[in-house]
């Protein structure tokens, strides 16, 4: 097993590349921009999922990009917002609390699903360590392809949150499938490090398995806290520069290329965030994904804002600003 407060460098990685499409261009047009790259598969009935956030959270990717995105979007004019309860006693617990939070944070333009309302589902773990099935909204089964949309940051227990994560906990009920993740000997929170990126991971499998081709992933890398969405207003200050917008059809190379630009920053850039993903032991969701045959740690980094040319990870991070909050144009 690799260690996961490791990271692993570019050169000492092995197998196929994929392909991970790259803009700077922080707004719905730069989210429409490189999902329309990677949209191939999102046909019949589309699950957008996302996370709403807590009431008032500060760095979500705004309702207001989403609205725009979903009105330009051919594929995603009918979509279905999706979610699930929380596990934690927060401002989404309950499916009536979820309601309300929904419509203070704003996502009251489109449908939103919250998928474990009406009971659970299980789906398969194909090759698991810790799982043989994982516990699910039973909603899921009604989507024919899921559109994974995610904020990309830092996360208390998982040292960052990429699509891996959004899914992985996200599509997990919030009762049975959230607890079997997170719970361990009489703590609700006893899961940690390795053991946790593990069970994180195996439930992303029986996620995008289900959806085989029909899923596709978008990381929006922008108010990049060390908190993740879930801690909403209580959420650490941003201090890393916010650098684009990444898309794959493969969510180990998404969330890899996300952070791989990390650590392509400088040294002040990106100490606070390399600092949570490492004592976190957050890498190990990478490792475990390239085990458990989810996707590619090597990748093509293709510039869309320049013809599509192939772009280096340093080239991509040059010359970022310092964190200013962005207010949703």
């Amino acid at each position: 097993m690799s260690d996961g407060s490791k990271y692993v460098p570019y050169e000492e990685r092995t197998g196929a590349e994929s392909i991970v499409y790259f803009t700077r261009d922080l707004s719905p047009a730069g989210i429409q921009k490189v999902y329309e790259k990677v949209n191939n598969g999102i046909t019949g009935k589309v699950a957008i999922k996302l996370h709403t956030g807590e009431q008032g959270g500060p760095n979500i990717v705004p309702p207001s990009w989403v609205k725009e995105l979903m009105d330009m979007e051919e594929s995603l004019k009918n979509a279905t917002i999706v979610e699930t309860n929380t596990f934690y006693d927060g401002d989404r617990y309950t499916t009536e609390s979820h309601r309300k939070t929904l419509a203070i944070n704003g996502w009251n333009f489109a449908p939103v699903d919250i998928m474990d309302e009406e009971g659970t589902i299980t789906l398969p773990v194909k090759n698991g360590k810790w799982f043989k099935e994982m516990s699910h909204g039973s909603h899921m089964l009604n989507y024919d392809s899921m559109f994974v949309l995610t904020h990309f940051k830092g996360h208390t227990m998982g040292g960052f949150g990429g699509s891996n994560k959004n899914i992985g906990i996200g599509c997990a009920d919030g009762r049975i499938g959230k607890a079997w993740i997170h719970a361990k000997n009489g703590n609700d929170w006893g899961v940690v490090e390795e053991e946790l990126m593990e069970k994180i991971t195996e439930s992303t499998k029986a996620t995008i398995d289900h959806f085989g081709k029909n899923i596709t992933y978008v990381n929006v890398m922008r108010n990049m806290s060390v908190s993740c969405d879930c801690e909403g207003v209580a959420a650490e200050p941003v201090v890393t520069p916010n650098v684009g917008i990444l898309a794959s059809t493969d969510i180990l190379a998404v969330d890899q290329a996300c952070i791989d630009l990390v650590y392509a920053m400088t040294e002040e850039e990106h100490r606070t965030l390399v600092e949570r993903i490492e004592t976190r032991h957050g890498h190990r969701q990478l490792s475990y994904m390239k085990e458990l045959g989810m996707g590619n740690d090597r990748y093509k980094l293709i510039d869309v804002d320049n013809n599509d040319m192939e772009i280096d990870r340093k080239e991509a991070v040059k010359g970022l600003k310092p964190f200013v909050k962005m207010q949703p144009k």
